[in-house]
């Protein structure tokens, strides 16, 4: 009993001090004033730009309403049964954005009498504007909104919810997205998270540090289609889930022998 009481106080020194050090990397911004009114220009932020594999939605309007239809839809994608449901002015509704136009690996995408259009580094407002353009000839005063459906950021690691999060907007933040995620976990690194990012056939590596207020301006900070963050768990973490592994590894033995001495 003494060895215990022993070892149970030196175990305290040890937790104490480790609790101490990771406290120290918790809060973010550790930089930023907090006793006066900060204000700066936007400048890192860049509107996203369209890569094959990239799921669009359109919705086409023009005083041709019948004909607007075969443009908000992609019909080949549609049994008979679902295209004999389509009617005039449906595409408003949640359902229609199932059905959109996928960037090919040419970085294209196929409109019914149009044919193959260019959209890959393009943002959404560009080829809205093309494809009003293009759309003049066919119907009258077209208007048109494209928007991605696809929009998707993984997060794994130290934080509450680890998972894949699909986002229905084109502006979304590194710390937006890991508050989708429940927040990092106190024992997960804040200095030191990993971004990876996929984009024109080449994929990125880069860690961002969150407790520095230097995160806001990086051109990492606006996050892109299909990002991939990974928080890091600390030492401390480790350390006290090896310890609970290590006692109820313990306790399952003990537990088996107490078993056969019964069964004896």
């Amino acid at each position: 009993m003494k060895l215990k009481h022993l070892r149970n106080l030196l175990l305290i020194p040890i937790l104490f001090s480790l609790s101490c050090t990771a406290y120290k990397q918790v809060p973010y911004f550790q930089d930023l004033r907090r006793d006066t009114l900060i204000s700066e220009e936007i400048k890192n932020f860049s509107p996203l730009t369209l890569q094959a594999g990239d799921l669009i939605g359109l919705n086409v309007t023009s005083l041709n309403h019948d004909a607007d239809l075969m443009f908000n839809y992609n019909l080949t994608r549609l049994t008979k049964a679902q295209a004999g449901a389509v009617t005039p002015g449906s595409f408003n509704t949640e359902q229609s954005t199932v059905y959109g136009y996928l960037v090919d690996q040419d970085g294209n995408i196929t409109l019914p009498l149009i044919g193959a259009i260019k959209v890959s580094g393009y943002t959404t407002k560009e080829v809205s504007s093309q494809l009003e353009e293009k759309l003049q000839t066919l119907l009258s005063k077209p208007t048109v909104a494209v928007r991605m459906l696809n929009f998707k950021i993984s997060i794994l690691g130290d934080v509450k919810t680890p998972g894949s999060y699909t986002i229905p907007t084109e502006k979304v933040t590194l710390t937006e997205a890991l508050s989708l995620a429940g927040d990092l976990n106190s024992t997960g690194i804040r200095n030191n998270v990993l971004l990876v990012r996929e984009k024109d056939g080449k994929r990125t590596y880069v860690t961002v540090d969150l407790t520095s207020k230097k995160i806001f301006n990086s051109p990492y900070y606006y996050l892109k289609n299909n990002d991939v963050l990974y928080v890091q768990p600390n030492r401390s973490r480790a350390f006290v889930e090896d310890a609970i592994t290590t006692k109820i590894s313990l306790m399952i033995s003990a537990l088996s022998i107490l078993v056969l001495v019964f069964k004896k």
